[in-house]
């Protein structure tokens, strides 16, 4: 019986209590140590075929339960030194398969690095993570899936529909490039140390084409002008931009709130008023 060589490193907890590797606030850092979680998030980005990308994988206990379950490659970006350095027996139980980086994801063009079919997989820092998908979306047909974690609430915006409560901009953009779906919940209690929040793992399969052709800076002025005033008739919030007329023209009731818009429509509005943002 062969023995996978990252089975017979130290358990993280171990390794954390001798290293003294703790959490940083100010890097928006919970370690992820339950195996069950890091398994469950593994498998569920299952099978893996190119490259994964894993963004702050922190003591590694993610990047330990992606390597398990098979991935052929692992690219690990991690901004905190201390981290990086700890990792460095795992990369050697790992070989070729795992490559680490010291970088800052949020200025690296991560949809360069490795090999298709590309997905990321990462237990984002909840300060970060919005901006994080934003930059990604913008090159979604780079990545064959992203499988995410994130603050609950914001999970719910990413996958909410045109009717939902908390149906925003996020919601929009989100909707527009991919199929997106809350897999499950994970309790505080799975975090070190536990934030204050319930955490979910969304996956964001993305679309081979936009459900609606338009250019994504329109989109997002657009979203930004409705969703200001999301209490408002959508005639109100583009008062200055032809208000009723304009939308009535587009086929749009110009009395409904923004979160009851479909992304085909916000679409048509965004290239109707392209010219005009």
């Amino acid at each position: 019986m062969i023995i996978d060589p990252i089975n017979q490193l130290p358990s993280l907890r171990e390794s954390l209590s001798k290293l003294d590797l703790k959490a940083k606030k100010s890097l928006g850092q919970n370690f992820l140590l339950d195996s069950y979680y890091t398994d469950k998030i593994a498998l569920s980005a299952a099978p893996f075929n190119g490259s994964v990308i894993e963004v702050g994988p922190g003591p590694g206990g993610l990047t330990r339960s992606i390597l398990l379950a098979g991935a052929p490659q692992v690219i690990a970006i991690e901004k905190d030194q201390r981290a990086v350095a700890y990792l460095e027996p795992l990369k050697q139980a790992a070989g070729h398969r795992l490559s680490l980086l010291e970088a800052d994801a949020l200025t690296l063009p991560i949809w360069e690095y490795g090999e298709q079919p590309r997905q990321i997989i990462a237990n984002l820092p909840y300060n970060i993570a919005t901006p994080l998908l934003i930059q990604w979306l913008m090159h979604a047909s780079s990545f064959q899936k992203m499988t995410l974690m994130f603050q609950k609430e914001v999970a719910e915006r990413i996958s909410a529909k045109p009717g939902d409560s908390n149906f925003g901009r996020l919601s929009v953009i989100c909707n527009w490039l991919a199929e997106t779906h809350i897999l499950f919940e994970v309790p505080a209690s799975a975090f070190t140390p536990p934030p204050k929040i319930t955490s979910a793992v969304i996956q964001l399969i993305p679309r081979q084409s936009p459900v609606y052709e338009c250019r994504f800076s329109d989109l997002e002025k657009v979203t930004q002008i409705a969703f200001n005033q999301r209490r408002k008739m959508l005639r109100a919030s583009f008062k200055h931009l032809g208000g009723e007329k304009m939308i009535s023209a587009l086929g749009i009731d110009p009395q409904i709130r923004p979160q009851e818009l479909s992304t085909q429509a916000f679409c048509k509005l965004a290239n109707h008023l392209s010219s005009q943002l």
